[in-house]
């Protein structure tokens, strides 16, 4: 192969400088095209597991294994497996038959806790079910009777697995013998009792108390959780298995609200961390808030009685009505069902719930808008999309415009006490404030005292301005202004109840 030397190849270069220099090169502006004129995601925006998780909104938690018979909220790990003796065979489908009558769409059992003490016949260790004497014990097996009652009531559905475990002897050892040999076995144990799973819990304790450890009964605790359990292992193994399954807490997907008292911020962000998240958070988080629904603690304890149907749709209000997902928690007894009391007030719930936000009565109003985007090829942006019932379908104003007027009016003067505003939240969360008016004439308006800054996933504003009390406001007409946005707001559901 013939070589160039190196002043013929400089000679070359020169050259051709030489012509590029003498050629006119023209800077164009070119917007890729966009048929449909779909608004540009705001990042960031949800997985599709993340959505599927956030449509789910109120959910069951149920807090039932060894503590439910030591009468304690953590146990330490060294309890006789005999002391798990169920009164009946645990019955799952109980419990959520229970709390789909209070229109809860699925629920999370606990099949692990702190104590280590299993509630399916593991392979992981001995101590589960299958080591306790009680005969109803032996026919336990939680995740297999929950997944199949949930399945067969058409109901979502998830385990809560402790991370922290104070029988293990391997548990905070200095090793990774836990993580290998217990912890990821459990989870994929778990996720193959059905690949339609929705939710794997884990919390976050990392230890600091004296616990069993196989007989050491000795304190331990872990640096960082993250590094420990290998949850970026934990996640892809999971997802491999069950791949809609979202992972809370340390599988870092979804967030803790920040307390256990069922309520979230009124300014409410599905990023950052806490009650009211941040509009700068650089990853899709979304909140869920954890709450008791009885007086004592989580798992049962005797005496304790359920909070009354008002607290508890107060809760939802202040949850699932500010942009969080809810999962209350009813705990079963010895006996492994709900107690009578429980399954009472989840009626009441429920009856509440459909008298108080059953019937929509946006779809029978008047619609009026300050703009509309401009159709798509096969899809428009009108007004008419959130009354349509279909979550595909979403109103939305051209680029640039961020704030924006949307009226509703009715032939009469009606009795109004909550609106429902839901953001198409796969091209992001969007408005960071709006207001609510209602007139009955037209000409004069009042403005409803309500907090209303964020919308997200979901947000439903009580028209008498608390969530504590239900007195309608009287109105034939109603306005919703949004006054600032992210970028152009996009709505593809407004319910006036």
């Amino acid at each position: 192969m013939r070589k160039l030397s190196i002043a013929t190849a400089v000679m070359c270069l020169s050259a051709f400088s030489m012509n590029l220099s003498a050629q006119t090169f023209t800077m164009v502006d070119e917007t890729l095209p966009s048929p449909e004129n779909e608004p540009a995601p705001v990042h960031p925006v949800p997985s599709k597991r993340q959505l599927m998780w956030n449509e789910t909104e109120f959910y069951a938690f149920f807090h039932y294994g060894m503590n439910t018979y030591t009468n304690k909220e953590w146990g330490n790990g060294g309890e006789d497996p005999n002391t798990f003796a169920p009164t009946k065979v645990p019955n799952p489908r109980q419990w959520l038959t229970a709390v789909k009558a209070a229109g809860m769409k699925g629920g999370i059992a606990v099949v692990k806790h702190h104590d280590g003490f299993c509630l399916w016949p593991t392979a992981t260790t001995t101590h589960n079910v299958t080591s306790s004497s009680n005969a109803n014990a032996k026919q336990t097996n939680i995740p297999d009777s929950f997944a199949v009652a949930a399945r067969d009531l058409g109901m979502k559905y998830g385990f809560y697995v402790s991370p922290w475990d104070r029988n293990s002897q391997y548990w905070g050892d200095g090793t990774s013998n836990y993580t290998n040999k217990v912890f990821l076995p459990q989870c994929v144990e778990l996720a193959k009792f059905g690949d339609d799973q929705f939710e794997m819990w884990f919390d976050g304790a990392t230890g600091g108390d004296q616990g069993y450890h196989g007989g050491a009964w000795e304190a331990r605790s872990i640096s960082n959780a993250t590094t420990y359990y290998d949850v970026p292992n934990l996640r892809d193994t999971v997802h491999a298995i069950s791949p809609n399954c979202v992972m809370w807490g340390v599988g870092d997907e979804a967030r803790w609200i920040g307390n256990e008292q069922g309520w979230a911020g009124e300014t409410n962000w599905a990023m950052g961390s806490g009650e009211y998240g941040s509009e700068t958070g650089w990853y899709w988080k979304a909140g869920e808030s954890d709450a008791k629904a009885t007086s004592a603690g989580w798992f049962w304890h005797s005496g304790e009685s359920p909070k009354s149907a008002a607290e508890l749709f107060k809760i939802y209000l202040e949850t699932v009505g500010r942009n969080a997902t809810l999962i209350l928690n009813f705990p079963p007894d010895k006996s492994g069902e709900l107690p009578a009391t429980d399954v009472k007030v989840l009626q009441e719930l429920g009856t509440m719930m459909a008298n108080r936000l059953g019937t929509d009565l946006a779809p029978q109003a008047k619609l009026t808008v300050s703009e509309e985007r401009a159709n798509g090829a096969t899809r428009n942006y009108a007004i008419r999309n959130i009354t349509d019932q279909d979550k595909d379908t979403y109103w939305a104003t051209n680029d640039g415009t961020t704030t924006a007027t949307i009226t509703m009016e009715w032939d009469a003067v009606r009795d109004l006490y909550y609106v429902s505003l839901m953001e198409y939240i796969r091209l992001g969360q969007r408005v960071k404030s709006f207001t609510i008016e209602t007139s009955t004439d037209g000409e004069h308006w009042t403005k409803c005292p309500a907090t209303t800054t964020t919308i997200g996933y979901k947000r439903i504003i009580p028209l008498c301005g608390t969530t504590g009390s239900y007195r309608p406001v009287k109105a034939r007409l109603l306005r919703i202004t949004i006054t600032d946005s992210k970028a152009c707001p996009t709505l593809h559901t407004v319910s006036v109840y």
